[in-house]
């Protein structure tokens, strides 16, 4: 798919990586055909030497003439990026954002340039099991949506989406949705901690416990209510575990978790760091 095409990482960091690392993996490309840029001297000869990359300080030298240009740096310094390269972009080049919060708009206004995807990436991703939600400009080609697939395909899973608003959806599911999970694993291993068991032994029962239902729950077409039905015996000890849960409003507090996180994502979006107010999940302002 990218014999020829030159692809350009704006940007180095943990995620770029985890890219670079899957499309070589891979063999969607070929080293000599991949560089890429940051201010980081030390980080550049570390990706050169593990993935024999091309590597420079110099921004406007990885974009210029490249085909497909990834921008993969924080939101916070992306104006600057955009402001550095405007103009430099290849006319047919694709341009793919992983930035969280950087809208379509000001990523087609900051770099003149139209063929523009915006995807958001999540935590797994970095070991190949994520999940990316992507929404291309019109501009975009077949070609280039299949390129776009295909780079992001190596993070994991794709979702790609029409309307931009689903992005910001997405972000507050799946995005922040390790560190939800990651946060109710804790609990768990405090609470084993707090019946007698080493933390040690309690962080091995529930990895292995959430791993094991995660791969459970994928491999069956059910619902997972049903699943759950399933082992909940009446009057046993899963059923009086659920009754503690759902009398503490384990639903109503990820629910609002949830929605807290979508209005900060589409608060971020429109450039700013104000919080939006809204309806949340119970209809409450």
């Amino acid at each position: 798919m990218f014999d020829s095409e030159t692809i350009a990482f704006v940007g180095g960091g943990i995620m770029a990586e985890a890219m670079i690392k899957g499309l070589l993996n891979e063999s969607l490309v070929v080293p000599e055909h991949v560089i890429a840029s940051g201010p980081r001297e030390a980080r550049g000869q570390q990706l050169a030497a593990r993935y024999a990359i091309e590597w420079t300080t110099d921004n406007t030298r990885a974009v210029a003439g490249r085909d497909v240009v990834i921008l993969s740096v924080k939101p916070q310094v992306m104006p600057q990026v955009l402001a550095e390269v405007n103009g430099l972009v290849k006319p047919d080049a694709l341009v793919i954002s992983i930035a969280a919060g950087v809208s379509v708009a000001r990523l087609t206004e900051g770099l003149s340039h139209g063929a523009v995807v915006r995807a958001m990436p999540n935590t797994p991703a970095q070991i190949g099991e994520g999940i990316t939600v992507w929404v291309p400009t019109p501009d975009v080609t077949d070609t280039q949506l299949d390129q776009a697939n295909a780079i992001l395909g190596a993070l994991g899973e794709t979702v790609s989406v029409t309307d931009e608003s689903y992005l910001d959806m997405a972000t507050a599911l799946r995005g922040t949705g390790p560190a939800y999970v990651l946060l109710f694993m804790e609990a768990l291993i405090d609470a084993g901690v707090h019946m007698g068991f080493s933390r040690r032994i309690a962080q091995k029962l529930v990895m292995q416990t959430m791993r094991g239902t995660l791969a459970y729950a994928a491999e069956s077409d059910r619902h997972p209510a049903t699943l759950r039905n399933e082992v909940t015996s009446p009057g046993g000890t899963s059923a009086e575990a659920l009754y503690q849960l759902e009398a503490g409003g384990l639903r109503t507090v990820l629910a609002r978790a949830v929605w807290a996180a979508y209005q900060r994502s589409a608060a971020l979006g429109q450039g700013g760091g104000e919080r939006l107010s809204g309806r949340g999940p119970e209809g409450r302002l």
